[in-house]
Order: C-alpha cells, then structure tokens, then sequence
C-alpha cells in the first residue's frame, strides 16, 4: 500500500501542499487559523499520514532529533529530567536519543560518537566531567549541546544548574540552628562540577556560622553511590571525636552514610544526624525520613530544553551562559539535635 504523502491531504482538504506542510508543522502552524490547521491535522489522522523523517532531513538538513547524555540510569535523580526534555521537544515533533554512560569516560565517547552518526541536531549533556575531553569534538563539529545539573570549567556551553551554594547554605543553617558544631561533609567526587561546588559551599557556610571544620571531617567519594557514601562515614565515624551530623553531596551518598551507622550500632538522627542534596519522593520511606534539598529535576530538563532549542533555531545568538534553578528544603526524620554528652559518649580510639 502507497504511503500518503502531502500532496494526498492537500487533494483531499483542497488547500496548497505548502499550507498542508505548515499545517503539520508545529513550529509553521501559528501562521494559519485555528480552522485549517484542525482540518488538515484530521484529513491527515483519517488517511493514515506519517511524515517521512528520513526526506524532511535530507530537504532541512535536520533531523529532529536530540542526543540526551546521562550517566547512570539508574540514578533516580534522571528519569524527570528526562521527561522535562521530552515535555518541551514533543510538541516542537523532535525525539530524544537516550544514551548511558555508566560514568565511564570509553563508554562517554563511544555513545557521543553514536549521536554524532546518527546525526542529532543537538546534544543535553548531563554526564559531563568539569575538563570533559569529548566536549572538544562537540565544538569543533558546531554541534549544539548544553549541559544539564553539572558545568563545564572552561567551555562557553550553556549550562543549567542548580543553587548548590544556595541548598548548602539552608542545610548547614539548620543543622546549627539543631545545636550542631562537629559537622563532616561527604563530598562528590571532585572531578564533577557539583563536587567542587558544593564542597566549596559547605566550607564557606561553616565559615559563615562560625563553625570550625578540620581537615578530617571532610571526606572525598570517588562515585555517588550507597557504597562510598558508606565507606566515608565509616571513616568519619572511626574518629576518636566522630561528628554529631554529616552533611552529604548527594542523598546516595547520604544513604550509604544511613547503612554505616546502622552497622556500628548508632541511631540516626539520635546519635548522628544525616542529610542529602537532590531528593525523591522515595526517601521519605526509608527509616527516618532523609532530610535533603530538593531540586527542579523536571525543570531542569524543560529549560536545557528549551536553550537547546534556542541554539539550533537561532545559533548566531549567544544564551545565558548559566542558568541557576532554585532549590528547596525538605525536612524529614533525620535530623535531631545532637544528644548532651553526645560527643563524649561517642569517643573512641580513632584518627583524632
């Protein structure tokens, strides 16, 4: 069975094939009334129409199609960016490609490479490394690309993040305003931009409350896993004067620090307090309740979007080079002051 083409729904409508092509289109579909557009869009449902991708691009030199770059799906801070993507590319008809790169950097260029082959006309990073190699070919390529919840350090890319500095600063108020001095840090790895910052954050709020932090309790994960967010609280409790609250980078990180508390025989938030950075519904049902910041995941991936969009539409104009989404502190069971005579029951032989 023939296919139908445009000039088949502009027989049956009786409008010009160019009026039949804006009508389908949904970034030409403002120039026509209301009118014409429903009658074409239903003479083309009732015949069976589907455009045909492969000649659109060969006459466009577009694809419509975009590279979405993530580093671990089965992160669950990703899904909603994924879907705030997809909620501003499917009315404008462009489709994702979504890739995984397990953090690895053979598995990053590879899957770039795919993207490349296949032609995407832009790229959503959100795996990138803060010195990404890869970003290069990106750029020598003109292809457009923004990076989403991480930045690059030196690269004109558009990024979109969020207030790393700002959730640090509400979570360390808190934690002082529960009567915590002894505060650790878990931080991300520091290879990501979020590693750096947030660190640099939590540094410069102690300093902002007057709280002093040594050297030791600030602990360095090499991936933002239960894991290493357990064998750094392990070390952070080790101490001979372990802290009475852990502020971690991340809420896996802040889980693992959950497991390494429980396996030492301590209470959280009784013994030590816990909080994470980035939340999900899901932390409310794990024993206490994880204290963490919320934010914008679906925002997020509607506005590196909509830049994208903006990139490929009109390249000669420059966007924003960082857009920073707000946050928002969520309080759930595991924070509590600390215990009197916490820190002298806690003692042990250790590090300090």
């Amino acid at each position: 069975m023939r296919a139908v083409t445009l000039k088949d729904i502009a027989r049956e409508t009786g409008f010009h094939v160019s009026t039949v092509s804006r009508a389908l289109d949904p970034r030409a579909r403002s120039a026509l009334t209301d009118e014409v557009v429903q009658k074409v869009a239903a003479a083309a449902e009732r015949m069976g129409y589907r455009p045909n991708r492969l000649a659109a691009g060969l006459r466009t030199k577009r694809t419509r199609t975009v590279g979405l770059v993530i580093p671990d799906i089965t992160n669950a801070l990703f899904p909603p960016i994924v879907r705030g993507v997809e909620s501003v590319l499917e009315p404008l008809d462009y489709v994702s490609i979504i890739v995984n790169t397990d953090s690895s950097r053979d598995r990053e260029r590879s899957q770039i490479g795919v993207l490349l082959e296949r032609g995407v006309d832009g790229i959503i990073h959100a795996a990138v490394e803060r010195d990404d190699p890869f970003i290069g070919d990106l750029e020598r390529q003109k292809v457009p690309f923004v990076t989403v919840n991480r930045a690059l350090d030196h690269s004109a890319a558009p990024a979109v993040v969020n207030d790393d500095a700002g959730g640090i600063r509400e979570m360390m108020k808190l934690l002082v305003e529960q009567g915590h001095r002894e505060i650790a840090h878990i931080a991300g790895p520091q290879r990501l931009s979020t590693g750096v910052e947030r660190l640099a954050a939590f540094r410069a709020a102690a300093e902002a409350f007057g709280i002093s932090v040594p050297e030791y309790y600030i602990q360095r994960s090499d991936l933002l896993v239960e894991t290493e967010g357990r064998r750094c609280a392990e070390a952070l409790l080790s101490l001979n004067r372990p802290p009475t609250a852990i502020l971690a980078a991340n809420d896996r990180l802040a889980l693992g620090a959950f497991e390494a508390i429980a396996d030492l025989g301590l209470d959280c938030p009784g013994d030590v307090s816990v909080t994470g950075f980035n939340d999900n519904e899901f932390l409310r049902l794990i024993p206490p309740g994880l204290t963490t910041v919320r934010v914008d995941k679906l925002g997020a991936g509607r506005r590196a979007a909509e830049v994208l969009i903006g990139l490929i539409d009109h390249p000669e104009t420059a966007p924003d080079p960082r857009t920073v989404l707000p946050v928002e502190l969520v309080r759930r069971g595991s924070v509590a002051p600390p215990r009197t005579g916490a820190l002298e029951a806690q003692k042990r032989p250790g590090v300090a």
